[in-house]
């Protein structure tokens, strides 16, 4: 096999025609300035082209299967492995979705429950027994005489199929009616079922009024049923109720019976399994949807935000169901399942079970994750702790030969959890399998075989190559930008002295999720960073009681903060701002201009010129999102999408507007020589000399510039920006408001998608905010960002259960000298104690 993957003249997006050799089964870090091409060469380049070839080399029926992907614009890759990328944007957002899901150790434990789980009563808690046919005659009979009800064999549940033999072997048997799918269907007539559809097949074995005189066809309708299966359906029919039986299990007490256990049973996404009120979502207010408002979820009423409906509940394993084992942490699961015991009978089959259970736990504890729940909903994740599942999956998948794509997957780590990360990395590299990685950590540069940068700067004045080599000899360089911040030539200076504050907001009790009851003074008017090991309360702490408790003080919001006594303070200030990473937009008509008010601003200045006023247009002319001033072929696009049979989608150019979006009248309204297609092609950069005439639109300009967004362009698609991009451009937004000097902005990992140089142009910006009066609270793991904050809130000293105690506060030099701090360790060495 080549040793080497070659690429000759890429060019896709700021590319400039780069050439590189990489070798293969080693660890390559992709390094440089924000925008300088690093998501464009390892994602949209290597990663696109390997995973399209892959889908090239499969037969053509199951290529219609999977989205077709474009060739990037490289003339020439070789060496190229089947590949598989870990960003931090592929994770499911659905509801249904969950940690357990995704690792695939619910399926698991599914299959673990349907195997040993020991049947209970769901009302009264008995152990269920079997109910033979005698049993169910006598509460058949003790229902109302005159009773219409039917009596249904069910022979297929929720499986996919057409099921043709079931249905001609139910005729030649000499059934006429069944139920399919709740519906009355006579089999007599012509029909089909969906082949990719799950469906529920029950005989209609006979329709027979209650009344002592039918006892004896009653009985026989129920030894008939009895042979195609153990469950038993029978349908009253005026209250169109259903009825379970079960010849394996039922209550002596209640008289109720359980289905037939198998894995469906336990699960969310099965109407075999599901909550019948919330059918699976676990919340009252939502639905499959694509926006989840996660302040406002209400757990369902009926199953306490179990999903499960009560009779998959009652099975149990060393007295715990199936939810109750979800809600442990990780590190709590594997506990409990080494310490179950098992019959002689049971435990060959538990063992086959928990061996994979216990493979994929080791590799979630080893990348640093084992804090989190099973049932905690993938939404919910931050996107390093999304990362970290899916890479920790393909771990356990012990496959070699695999190019891996991983796009800074120390996002959301401390950096004494990164040191299990790159051993990881390097465990799979020795398996034989190639690993390219985006990332800006110093501790995973310095793991690498290979350095790859680019730059120099972002957007236009990126994508060049400027240098490759082993960091040994990176460090030497001096032409490397990122050499000079590791090396310490070029550095974050540490402020020369902290700010100190008289005033406070203090949280009593603090009880949410792992939070041990715990009263947090946060200092306010100063720089405040939240630190400790991933899972250890950051986030429980900042977002889900002080972000919820503030907003629904200051601005009666309909939210449920997490559990604590009380918060004093709240009074000293009278705004607060959640700045996240979540996207701008989701449709390539938001973009960086229209979601900071910079395009309104555009749109009033070409309202405004002698040619627009002429001809009478108003500023929403120069909207591509309206009727008027778009180009009506593209609706304002700028391209049409056209449906290739058996190939990917082709993504034109408006044969009309060119792409301009805009119809030729309102391109003939030009500024300085630009029309407002043109200004929405330039970076902010170039758009921050043009308009520097127009305080309004220069003001908005500028702070997208001091943050690190010159780069990229005025009309660029939301969808395109990464989650650090989008933060970044929600935090302009905010800067560019009037401030009040009483305002609290609380940030989530601002750092994630920054190189060094990228991070002092942040800290300024919060630097300035400060300055200014406000308070702002970072959630953060870079130790450049920590070592300037003016107080450190600690949390720990582990995740999950083990976390959630106050550990340490104070100073950066307050904390790096407090014995029991992890981040006061690593803290020490940065700034020189």
């Amino acid at each position: 096999m080549q040793q080497n993957i070659v690429i000759k003249k890429a060019r896709q997006h700021n590319l400039k025609n780069i050439d590189l050799i990489l070798p293969r089964n080693k660890i390559i870090v992709i390094t440089g300035p924000s925008g300088s091409g690093k998501s464009s060469l390892a994602m949209d380049t290597i990663f696109a082209e390997a995973h399209r070839r892959y889908l090239q080399s499969l037969p053509i029926e199951l290529r219609t299967i999977f989205d077709q992907l474009q060739k990037p614009d490289v003339d020439f890759i070789e060496g190229l492995s089947p590949g598989i990328s870990v960003d931090q944007k592929t994770i499911s957002k659905s509801p249904r979705s969950t940690v357990g899901t995704i690792t695939e150790i619910y399926d698991y434990l599914r299959l673990l429950y349907a195997k040993i789980g020991i049947p209970y009563c769901p009302r009264c808690g008995r152990r269920l027994i079997s109910q033979d046919i005698n049993k169910m005659l006598d509460f058949i009979l003790s229902l109302t005489e005159g009773t219409k009800i039917q009596i249904l064999a069910p022979v297929v549940i929720e499986k996919k199929g057409e099921h043709k033999e079931i249905f001609d072997r139910a005729k030649a048997e000499g059934f006429i009616r069944a139920r399919i799918d709740g519906n009355i269907v006579e089999l007599t007539q012509e029909f089909s079922l969906k082949k990719h559809v799950r469906h529920t097949i029950e005989l209609i074995v006979d329709r027979i009024i209650v009344k002592e005189k039918y006892k004896n066809q009653i009985k026989r309708a129920l030894e008939l049923a009895m042979k195609y299966t153990q469950t038993v359906v029978v349908n009253i029919v005026n209250e169109n109720r259903d009825i379970i039986f079960s010849s394996v299990l039922a209550c002596p007490n209640c008289g109720i019976s359980l289905p037939d256990i198998d894995p469906r049973l336990f699960s969310f996404n099965s109407k075999y399994g599901a909550c019948p009120r919330c059918k699976g979502l676990g919340y009252e207010n939502i639905e499959e949807e694509e926006e989840i408002d996660v302040l406002s979820l209400i757990p369902c009423k009926l199953c306490e935000g179990t999903r499960l409906r009560e009779e998959s509940l009652a099975i149990k394993i060393n007295g715990k169901n199936i939810a109750e084992l979800s809600t442990f942490s990780i590190d709590e699961l594997k506990n409990f399942l080494y310490g179950l015991k098992f019959s002689s009978y049971n435990a060959p089959i538990a063992e086959r079970i928990l061996k994979e259970i216990f493979i994929k736990i080791d590799f979630l504890q080893k990348i640093g994750v084992g804090y989190l729940s099973l049932n905690r909903p993938s939404f919910s994740l931050s996107g390093g702790e999304a990362q970290r599942i899916r890479l920790a999956t393909q771990l356990g998948s012990h496959l070699s030969g695999v190019l891996y794509v991983l796009d800074e997957p120390s996002i959301g780590l401390h950096p004494r959890d990164c040191l299990k990360l790159i051993e990881s990395m390097k465990e799979l590299s020795i398996r034989g399998n190639t690993l390219i990685v985006v990332e800006h950590d110093e501790s995973t540069i310095m793991n690498a075989d290979l350095v790859v940068e680019l730059g120099p700067g972002g957007g236009r004045d990126g994508g060049y190559l400027t240098g490759v080599y082993p960091p040994d000899k990176l460090l030497k360089s001096r032409n490397s930008i990122t050499a000079q911040y590791l090396t310490g030539s070029s550095k974050i200076s540490i402020p020369e002295e902290r700010r100190k504050s008289q005033k406070f907001i203090k949280i009593i009790g603090a009880q949410a999720y792992n939070l041990k009851n715990i009263n947090v003074e946060i200092p306010l008017g100063v720089f405040v960073c939240v630190t400790g090991v991933a899972g250890s309360g950051k986030s429980t702490l900042i977002f889900e009681i002080l972000y919820k408790a503030l907003v629904k003080k200051l601005y009666n919001a309909n939210v449920y903060p997490g559990n604590y006594k009380a918060i004093e303070g709240i009074e000293q200030i009278d705004k607060v701002v959640c700045v996240d990473q979540s996207p701008i937009g989701r449709t390539s008509r938001s973009t960086p201009a229209t979601y900071t008010q910079v395009m309104t601003e555009i749109r009033e200045l070409f309202s405004l010129l002698p040619d627009a006023r002429v001809r009478g247009y108003s500023k929403s002319r120069f909207s591509f999102n309206l009727l008027g001033g778009r180009c009506e072929s593209c609706q304002g696009d700028g391209i049409k999408k056209i449906k290739m049979h058996l190939l990917p989608d082709v993504y034109v150019v408006c044969d009309n507007c060119k792409g301009k979006r805009y119809n030729e009248e309102t391109l003939q309204i030009k500024y300085k020589g630009k029309n407002i297609s043109e200004v929405l092609q330039m970076t902010v950069s170039e758009a921050l000399e043009f308009f520097s005439a127009v305080p309004k639109l220069n003001q908005k300009l500028q702070i997208m510039e001091d943050i690190g967004l010159g780069y990229i362009t005025l009309g660029q698609p939301a969808t395109t920006l990464s989650g650090g991009e989008a933060q970044r451009v929600k935090l302009a937004k905010e800067l560019s408001k009037k401030p009040t000097g009483k305002t609290l902005y609380i940030l989530d990992e601002p750092t994630t998608g920054l190189h060094m140089v990228d991070i002092e142009r942040l800290l300024n910006i919060l630097q300035r905010l400060v300055d200014m009066g406000n308070t702002v609270i970072v959630i953060e793991h870079d130790l450049e960002i920590i070592k300037c904050a003016d107080y450190i809130i600690d949390l720990g000293p582990e995740g999950g259960s083990s976390g959630g105690y106050l550990i340490a506060k104070g100073t950066p030099e307050e904390v790096a000298l407090n014995p029991n701090s992890y981040t006061g360790k690593f803290l020490k060495e940065k700034l020189g104690l």
